[in-house]
């Protein structure tokens, strides 16, 4: 079951890599992204002493007025990945132009994962492109339903 997904990524982004991790939670969050209240806009996943974050990615409190005080619901998201990927990550985040977005949030036995991906940006150019591509798929589904 999908929870949350970022519809800009891959409009705004050229999609390299594809990346599935899991996500330190407390129960709270986990609480308000099956009640499908976390977005992903905005955020990016950067690399630090060896560990994955989520940065920047809203996760709003399952009951406010049981919150703790000092709970942010922007606050960097630890990524669970093995040693491995993290290597490989971090290789590519030196690399100019390449960035790591977010992509979804879903449930995978029981548990929340984060799919994400290594991108690059697209030109204005390329997303023209992809306006045009998408909205040809649209009249040629419409003529094919009218011909039916």
């Amino acid at each position: 079951m999908q929870y949350a997904f970022n519809k800009k990524a891959t409009f705004n982004y050229e999609v390299l890599d594809k990346y599935e991790g899991g996500l330190s939670l407390i129960g709270i969050e986990v609480k308000s992204i099956k009640l499908k209240r976390a977005t992903l806009d905005g955020s990016y996943i950067i690399i630090r002493g060896g560990e994955a974050f989520l940065i920047n990615a809203s996760i709003p409190a399952f009951q406010e007025k049981n919150t703790p005080e000092k709970y942010d619901p922007l606050r960097p998201r630890k990524i669970l990945l093995n040693k491995k990927e993290l290597q490989k990550l971090s290789d590519t985040e030196s690399n100019k132009g390449l960035t790591m977005i977010p992509i979804s949030l879903y449930n995978k036995y029981n548990k929340i994962k984060l799919e994400f991906a290594v991108a690059r940006g697209k030109k204005k150019i390329d997303k023209r492109q992809s306006i045009m591509k998408r909205e040809a798929d649209r009249e040629i589904g419409r003529t094919l339903k009218k011909n039916r």
